[in-house]
């Protein structure tokens, strides 16, 4: 066998004693005779060991797991641990003898534990050593146990009025079967007689089998009371683990956050260290690795030929601009903790059609989809660095920065937002914030269609229509957004244009849910004919990079590269400016990668660490916690004037059920009724116009061609005037 990377790092880490109840550390791990053993980050926890590639993924992927209470224990040698379980053998190697005797220890202690519990909620007893009871728990059983002796002293007293009352119906019966009656009367009272003792034997087996019951209930109540309380205390300390855990995930993420500079000085060699190349044969989803990702290499100039490559007015970039606003809120109600009933789901499902089944808002979070596009500006500043640059190359690289930076929000965020009503409107005023105002309306029910329009002081203007296809795969969701993102600088006239990547929600069936973005992202500059090429890397199994990667080359017209970008979609992007390139070696599909020396990389953006409790709070980020914020002033058709998404957000999520449903038979109501009319229009030969937004309408675009929603203004007028009769009665 193998033993590649024995010597790479130390096997073991900073974990606790043995004798604790949990253990961590490195180990290395026998895959198959190509790859041999690789170093594996193992986890010892409640009689079970769990192994992960690296530390990071155990938020979200666990590689195996095999219990320790039906497992045999073995070691061949020096270093070498076996461990075998159902079919399953693990082949593993501590670095030291002294490590190994370690792990063995823990793994025995673990196993005795592991068998001990299972004996004994196997075979419990009603011996003295019994685990405690809550004395809510003691109290409430020992008074069902009271009120069914109770009840069972009620049926012995009845058992004896009817056995008193049926002798003397019997003494009464035979006299009456003594005197001289006719035949036919003596065989009735006859028959009364017998049924009478019917009557009396029956009563009697039904007590002893009541008594029966009770005796069963007080011989088992103990047992049931150990099982209960077993397993209330393991669903309390499950969840007491699952809170640390997010806590101390979400403590370690903002003070790594909030210390920038320290990340920025570090070697890029020590921040992104080597990552080996994964080899379980499991079934895990995954997607090829390309072998031409990334189509060229940098290196980093010496310091003395280093100079700053952005221009004054586009290297800030720092943080939030500092302006005097108003306080807005900072938290919303905790999400509760309602479990999901899928009967009462799937009852409601039969025997209708698909896109009439009411979906519980159990899958949403409280912010509808108009609001979720409005959450694109979480990184304005960007665009407003971005218009006050001088060179449009430098510019293109804010851009870039900017249209990575709308995924920032969406790596823990697996909720679904509401789908917005025909009609709908959502309205984000920060004029006298951050000088921009938008305005978003769904404009179409059936495709889906939203359309966006933001106006900056700050010399810039953004729109786009969004429509959203999506495709179920078994094991994973499709989300791909159709429909082009126009941006353009007041005072250039430069005109950006750039189409969102497809968004992958797996473990839909099973497992934790999980985001990933993946695909290519060309922006072009239609003045200047500039071009930025940014790659969105898809998460596979085998690949050395770091998760969640985006890169990017920025070219001139005529296709010269100037700036190298690179980061993560949920993190942050740098540029580089190209000083020199060359042609390297060939790949390993014989194309020749390009070479480029570039000066020192360049801060573009950050991600703002989540404010304190997101994860009690849908992992909303600053912003998004301001969305549904109640103002006033605004459209009646405006998302936050929606009730089911405001109940749901205060908690009420039963009446947020309730209410929703009503607003979908509502829409399909109003839909009935313009098919209705079109009919006939058609019948009678007339024009039926259909339905026409309220704020936007349809024209073709000069750069693209395409014909698509542009805003048509006359929105901010009315709210100047608080003229809203215009407005339909969506809700």
């Amino acid at each position: 066998m193998s033993e590649q990377g024995k010597g790479s790092a130390s096997a073991s880490a900073a974990a606790p004693a043995p004798g604790s109840d949990t253990y961590k550390g490195w180990l290395f791990k026998w895959t198959n005779y190509l790859k041999g053993y690789q170093r594996r980050w193992f986890v010892l926890s409640n009689g079970l060991l769990s192994y992960y590639r690296t530390q990071a993924e155990m938020a979200h992927t666990c590689r195996g797991t095999i219990n320790l209470a039906t497992a045999h224990i073995d070691t061949e040698d020096a270093c070498n641990i076996v461990l075998s379980s159902g079919g399953r053998t693990y082949h593993l190697k501590a670095s030291t003898e002294v490590e190994r005797q370690r792990w063995v220890t823990a793994l025995e202690l673990a196993k005795a534990k592991a068998v001990c519990l299972t004996f004994n909620l196997s075979f419990l007893d009603d011996s003295g050593d019994e685990e405690p009871t809550s004395q809510s728990d003691r109290s409430e059983i020992q008074g069902t146990l009271k009120i069914l002796v109770s009840k069972l002293d009620d049926l012995s007293t009845c058992n004896d009025l009817i056995a008193k009352h049926g002798a003397a119906l019997q003494r009464s019966l035979s006299e009456l079967e003594g005197l001289k009656v006719p035949v036919e009367g003596g065989e009735k009272i006859k028959a009364v007689n017998e049924r009478a003792t019917l009557f009396r034997i029956t009563s009697n087996a039904m007590i002893n089998a009541c008594r029966d019951f009770l005796d069963l209930a007080e011989t088992h109540s103990r047992r049931w009371q150990r099982a209960l309380q077993y397993e209330r205390e393991q669903r309390t300390h499950l969840e007491e683990t699952i809170e640390q855990l997010a806590k101390q995930h979400n403590s370690l993420e903002r003070a790594w956050r909030e210390a920038p500079t320290l990340v920025s000085s570090t070697p890029r060699s020590e921040r992104a260290p080597k990552e080996e190349a994964s080899d379980e044969d499991e079934d895990t989803e995954y997607f090829d690795a390309m072998e031409d990702s990334p189509a060229f290499i940098t290196v980093t100039a010496s310091e003395n030929t280093q100079h700053r490559s952005m221009s004054p007015g586009c290297n800030d970039v720092s943080g939030r601009e500092l302006q005097p606003c108003r306080q807005r809120r900072t938290h919303i109600p905790d999400k509760p903790n309602y479990s999901l009933n899928l009967w009462s789901i799937m009852k409601n499902c039969i025997g209708k059609e698909l896109s009439k089944i009411p979906m519980p808002v159990n899958f949403n979070e409280p912010l509808s989809m108009l609001q979720r596009l409005t959450e694109d500006l979480e990184y304005h500043e960007l665009l407003d660095k971005a218009a006050r640059c001088e060179s449009s190359l430098e510019q293109m690289c804010l851009v870039a920065a900017f249209s990575v930076s709308s995924y920032s929000t969406t790596v823990h965020r697996t909720a679904k937002p509401f789908n917005p009503l025909l009609g709908e409107t959502y309205e984000l005023d920060r004029l006298e914030e951050f000088g921009y105002r938008s305005l978003c309306e769904q404009v179409s029910h059936h495709p889906p269609a939203a359309a966006h329009h933001v106006i900056s002081q700050r010399g810039w203007t953004l729109w786009q229509e969004i429509t959203i296809a999506s495709k179920f795969r078994g094991k994973y969701l499709s989300i791909m957004p159709l429909g082009a993102i126009h941006l353009q600088f007041h005072s250039s006239g430069n005109h950006y244009v750039w189409r969102k990547v497809t968004s992958t929600v797996h473990n839909i069936i099973v497992g934790k849910l999980w985001i990933d973005q993946s695909g290519d992202i060309e922006i072009v500059n239609h003045r200047t004919k500039e071009t930025c090429q940014l790659k969105f890397s898809p998460y596979s199994y085998f690949s050395r990079d770091v998760p969640r990667k985006v890169t990017g080359v920025v070219a001139d017209g005529g296709g010269q590269a100037h700036y190298i970008l690179s980061g993560t979609w949920d993190d942050k992007m740098e540029s580089a400016k190209i000083i020199q390139s060359s042609r390297g070696g060939s790949g390993s599909e014989g194309k020749q990668k390009t070479v480029y020396q570039t000066l020192s990389p360049k801060l573009l953006w950050k991600k703002y660490p989540l404010p304190e409790n997101a994860e009690n709070m849908y992992y909303f980020s600053a912003l998004a916690l301001t969305l549904n914020e109640t103002e006033e002033g605004v459209g009646l058709t405006d998302s936050r004037l929606r009730p089911d998404q405001r109940l749901m957000e205060e908690g009420r999520w039963d009446e947020a059920n309730s209410e929703k449903q009503r607003l979908e038979e509502k829409q399909r109501a109003v839909r009935r009724r313009r098919e209705a009319e079109a009919s006939d229009a058609l019948d009678e030969g007339r024009e039926y116009e259909g339905y026409q937004p309220l704020w936007f309408h349809q024209r073709r675009d000069s750069v693209t061609g395409e014909t698509n929603y542009v805003y048509k203004g006359g929105y901010w007028e009315a709210k100047e005037r608080q003229d809203w009769g215009m407005c339909p009665d969506i809700f």
